[in-house]
Formats: C-alpha cells, sequence, structure tokens
C-alpha cells in the first residue's frame, strides 16, 4: 500500500501569446488581480516555431513568460485554466484571439500545461480540463516528449524555465523549513 502525502506546491508558470506587444500593457493588471503579483517576466520571444495560431490571430505573433509571488497547489491549475480561459474572452475581437492564455506549473520535475483538448497522453483534470506533461526534468536540464510544442521544445523558452526551476527550488526550500523570504 502507498502512503498518501500532500503533493508539493508548484509554481504557476503563464505563457501569453499574443498579436501585438502592447497586449501585456493591456492584460497584466487582470492577470494579478486573478493570481497575485507577478514575480519573474520573461524577455519577449518573437513566435516562429509554428504556423498553428497564425489563422486565427494573424502574424507576426509574439510571446512572453511570467510568474507570480508564491506557490500554488497543484490541483489549482483547473480553476486557472477556467480563468485564464475568461481572460481570453475579454480579448477577442470579431471572434478572433487576440491573446492566448497557457498556463502551467513547474515542479522540480517536470513542467505542465493546461488544456482543454483531450489527447492520449493528458491527464483529465476535472472541469473540461486535462494536464498535458509538456518536458521533463532530468540530468540537468529540462527533456521534451514526443508531443512537446515545438516552442517549449527551443532553447531559449527551455533556458527561461530553468531559470524559474531555480527561483522556484529556493521557495520551495523556503516553505518547507518555514521560513520567510524579505
Amino acid at each position: 500500500m502507498s502512503t498518501i502525502k500532500p503533493p508539493d506546491p508548484a509554481k504557476l508558470v503563464i505563457s501569453l501569446l499574443m498579436n501585438s506587444r502592447s497586449v501585456f500593457d493591456e492584460v497584466v493588471p487582470f492577470l494579478e488581480a486573478e493570481f497575485g503579483t507577478l514575480d519573474m517576466v520573461a524577455p519577449w520571444f518573437d513566435f516562429n516555431y509554428t504556423d498553428y495560431y497564425f489563422r486565427e490571430m494573424g502574424s507576426p505573433l509574439f510571446r512572453r513568460l511570467i510568474t507570480f509571488k508564491g506557490l500554488i497547489a497543484q490541483d489549482d491549475l483547473v480553476r486557472i485554466k477556467l480563468a485564464a480561459n475568461i481572460l481570453e474572452k475579454k480579448w477577442e475581437r470579431g471572434g478572433r484571439r487576440s491573446l492566448n492564455i497557457d498556463p502551467g506549473y513547474l515542479l522540480l520535475s517536470r513542467f505542465i500545461l493546461a488544456t482543454g483538448k483531450d489527447y492520449s497522453h493528458r491527464i483529465y483534470l476535472g472541469s473540461g480540463i486535462y494536464g498535458d506533461l509538456t518536458l521533463i526534468y532530468k540530468k540537468g536540464r529540462f527533456h521534451t516528449l514526443e508531443w512537446t510544442y515545438p516552442d517549449y521544445g527551443s532553447k531559449d523558452i527551455q533556458d527561461i524555465l530553468l531559470k524559474i526551476r531555480e527561483d522556484y527550488a529556493l521557495e520551495l526550500k523556503f516553505n518547507k523549513n518555514g521560513w520567510t523570504q524579505n
């Protein structure tokens, strides 16, 4: 019999894909109201790994990863994805999104994204939301899987996720030891 223990809290990571960099400044106050104070804002990525979103959102597209202060319970991902979907609707223009919000969480061993699309490798979490195991961490780096989206397989994004992972490891250690951060 396995011993049940609570899972570690996770680091919320949100990837924003938008057709105009100005959308970022518009959406940040809404994201902070919903998820808390921004902790890290990654540099801009010109989105050029796939043309999947071009038909709906146009081109060029820009991506930015952000994190928030504090950690989340892993089972909060469903609520977070549902809230992100509502925010995306606010930026629809003529039935087309100008903003795609991809929430996920990072643990020491993996990076999970939330999605509303079922597929063989995705685990149902509830309320129409699935967890997508996007990257695994071993031997000092992230590794892609056969279904990993090309942008998350890129060195640029993985380098940012490695930095987030370093910060998360420290934050997790502080939490487990009951220390407070200044």
